[in-house]
């Protein structure tokens, strides 16, 4: 069944611009500048995967808009003046490193504000009923950013401006953020983690990014006690137990919370051909997990689903990861075909590996209760 679903885009998010790197190290002394390519959170990911969309068909079927900017009153909700006049001023010298990982370029500011922009009128748009749901191309990402800190190619938390600005403009109670990007999203964590009105939940690899990091035990604090939940999961750990950690963990925590709005940090960094991690995920996974969490939306808050644009950085694959996310959202099946897909099968763990697995899956399961 066909749904209208509304694609945010602006081109203008594909033009922020951070300097010369070879994946996530700074050019100079032994990094050798890249022949082609650069920072590992390049547009190309981004762009290849519009185009794809527009050439398959599939954006023919689509709502697609733009936003205006996120305001200052949006971003400071969540983000001190000192943190925005700092982002401000190094962007309008030319830039240069934000935060841990994140460098900025010329104009960074401006775009970041757009990105959000862009996220906060992908909610808009669904509360108000205008779509059945909505996904965001935002660029700059936002998961890792912390109120006063950039991080991890993130420079302002896109979903928490636009979770904050949906709760300012529409009253809205209980809001759900599931992040199945392949880092943890400290950034979304820590901006919520002593709060009821939020769930956060982050799927993610373990000890990847922030290095060292799993966050099992980290579950919320204070009137945020058990309203954060981390699924860390080992590298590798390939698609049936992501499709077992959703059904087990992530959707019955949703019920539970029974949220008024879910937005998902979608971030594609867990398919089976990104150079920043190990996970071993199809399009399919995505297709699948996006099925999982609107088909949760529909039985809890009217569909309201939102998608937002995070990592992903196999330029080759992130596009096909994608299509299969935006032809789930609305219903549209396009004769796009992945092509990896028999590759990626045969990669899956198996066996005693498969065992584990499940069994620890399952110990967080019981835990998670």
């Amino acid at each position: 069944m066909s749904r209208k679903t509304a694609f945010f885009f602006d081109e203008h998010c594909l033009w922020h611009s951070a300097g010369q790197y070879a994946l996530v190290m700074p050019v100079g002394g032994w990094v050798q500048p890249p022949a082609a390519g650069g920072l590992a959170e390049s547009p190309e990911s981004k762009r290849r995967f519009k185009n794809l969309m527009d050439v398959s068909g599939l954006s023919a079927a689509l709502d697609l808009r733009s936003a205006p900017p996120a305001t200052e009153e949006d971003l400071r909700r969540v983000h001190p003046q000192a943190y925005l006049d700092r982002f401000k001023a190094l962007s309008d010298a030319g830039g240069g490193e934000l935060g841990e990982h994140a460098p900025i370029g010329p104009g960074s500011y401006e775009i970041a504000r757009l990105s959000a922009g862009l996220a906060i009128g992908a909610v808009s748009a669904v509360i108000n009923a205008e779509v059945d749901n909505a996904y965001s191309l935002s660029r700059p990402p936002g998961h890792h950013c912390l109120p006063d800190q950039a991080m991890g190619f993130c420079c302002l938390a896109n979903i928490a401006i636009a979770v904050e600005a949906a709760k300012a403009r529409f009253g809205l109670e209980r809001i759900a953020v599931v992040d199945w990007d392949v880092h943890h999203g400290n950034g979304t964590q820590a901006i919520f983690y002593e709060r009821d009105d939020v769930l956060t939940v982050s799927l993610h690899q373990d000890a990847c990014f922030p290095p060292g990091y799993g966050g099992y035990r980290d579950r919320g604090q204070g009137a945020g006690a058990g309203f954060n939940l981390n699924v860390p999961l080992p590298p590798g750990a390939g698609e049936a137990t992501y499709r077992q950690a959703m059904e087990r963990i992530v959707i019955p925590a949703l019920e539970r919370f029974r949220p008024q709005l879910i937005v998902v940090a979608c971030g594609y960094d867990a398919n089976a051909m990104d150079p920043l991690a190990r996970m071993l995920l199809s399009s399919r996974a995505f297709r699948d997990m996006t099925r999982q969490v609107r088909e949760a939306a529909e039985r809890l808050c009217d569909g309201r689903l939102v998608m937002v644009h995070e990592g992903g950085y196999s330029e080759a694959y992130v596009p096909f990861c994608g299509h299969a996310v935006i032809e789930e959202l609305a219903g549209v099946d396009t004769a796009v075909e992945d092509p990896v897909q028999a590759l990626v099968d045969l990669q899956q763990p198996r066996g005693d590996v498969a065992t584990f697995l499940h069994d620890s899956v399952e110990t967080m399961a019981r835990g998670s209760v």
